[in-house]
């Protein structure tokens, strides 16, 4: 049985600042890239063993490509992330894939990825067929699941040895480590967004009612923002993502419209807050970790303000209030997914 109160008595290297390139060792050095498949972007960096990003590179994901169209969009990605750091993937150790959806990691295969190209839904071998581009062996795992490592091992999570990683975007995902072992379940461990906070309530993009996603993953909230404006309600959301030339509503125009107190955004966003707040502190409740992590796009763009007001809302139901624990942004910041699938590739330290 896992044990939660302990802290961690050794700490790891920081990694460097996300983007910051660390001066070059010899051509010999040890180092992974790292891959972040979103539905809107991908992410790439190389690391070396510490953690620290040697280079970069972020590139739109294919709309409405196919499954071998999108891995062949992550390989051109990954390939200049490796140039910007002085290498090409067939000098990399290894890489990783943090990516939504179904993850068989040991078949390196992802199918029922909802966001990501046209519907893809049967299983595609994703590390099979990057490797066979890249040059080198493939990992793949489950996006949150090691962004919420990366933090653990390098950013916001070092103080402690348990937490919950909490990803506040598009949807509401999380992961979890106990005792400084990430948890995973039979495979589905850590879907706060799919906790239930009002029976009965709003339907959720999974087809089920009353998740927190409902009410707090930003895509849930773009529908509700269309439905208010259908009844006639105002709302500059829509103008703002126009004048960007988004198809949807970003993290940075939700940040925009509660700047400019945009009385239907904070309506929402405050919504959110209050059953993040529930259905957080029933997590704390039932596991009693050390800390919340929050990243996610909402999450890093909203940033310790919202944390702290994430925090006070949890207060009311947290079954021992004078251990509440923190409520941390991530340190990693957008960078924390592609790291922690970089990590995913390196083999455990002696």
């Amino acid at each position: 049985m896992p044990t939660h109160g302990r802290r961690r008595e050794m700490r790891e290297p920081k990694a460097a600042e996300p983007g910051r390139r660390k001066a070059r060792g010899p051509s010999t050095e040890e180092c992974w890239g790292g891959v972040d498949l979103g539905g809107t972007k991908i992410e790439a960096v190389v690391v070396d063993r510490a953690g620290s990003v040697l280079g970069k590179m972020r590139q739109p994901t294919p709309s409405d490509g196919e499954p071998g169209d999108v891995v062949r969009a992550i390989h051109e990605t990954l390939e200049e992330a490796a140039q910007s750091a002085g290498l090409t993937t067939r000098q990399l150790l290894g890489v990783g894939v943090g990516a939504p959806g179904a993850v068989n990691a040991n078949e390196g295969t992802l199918g029922h990825v909802s966001n990501v190209g046209r519907g893809w839904t049967t299983p595609y071998p994703v590390a099979g067929d990057l490797s066979a581009r890249a040059g080198c062996p493939v990992s793949l795992g489950n996006d949150v699941q090691v962004a919420v490592m990366a933090e653990y091992r390098l950013g916001a999570g070092r103080p402690y040895r348990s937490l919950l990683g909490v990803w506040w975007g598009t949807g509401v995902g999380g992961g979890l480590v106990l005792d400084g072992v990430p948890w995973r379940g039979r495979g589905a461990a850590g879907e706060v967004g799919h906790m239930v906070v009002k029976p009965g309530g709003a339907r959720c993009g999974c087809g089920r009612r009353g998740c927190l996603e409902a009410y707090a993953g930003r895509a849930s909230m773009e529908r509700r923002a269309h439905k208010a404006v259908r009844r006639g309600e105002e709302t500059d959301l829509f103008e703002w993502m126009r004048k960007k030339g988004r198809s949807r509503l970003t993290s940075s125009i939700w940040a925009r419209a509660l700047a400019h107190e945009d009385a239907l955004a904070t309506w929402l966003i405050d919504r959110a807050v209050r059953m993040l707040g529930a259905g957080l502190a029933s997590a704390i409740n039932l596991l009693d970790v050390e800390a919340v992590v929050l990243g996610g796009g909402l999450g890093t763009r909203l940033g310790p303000e919202y944390a702290s007001r994430i925090h006070e809302a949890m207060r009311p139901h947290i079954f021992v209030p004078e251990r509440q624990p923190p409520v941390c942004v991530a340190e990693l910041g957008e960078l924390s997914g592609a790291i922690g699938a970089a990590l995913l590739a390196q083999p455990p330290m002696k």
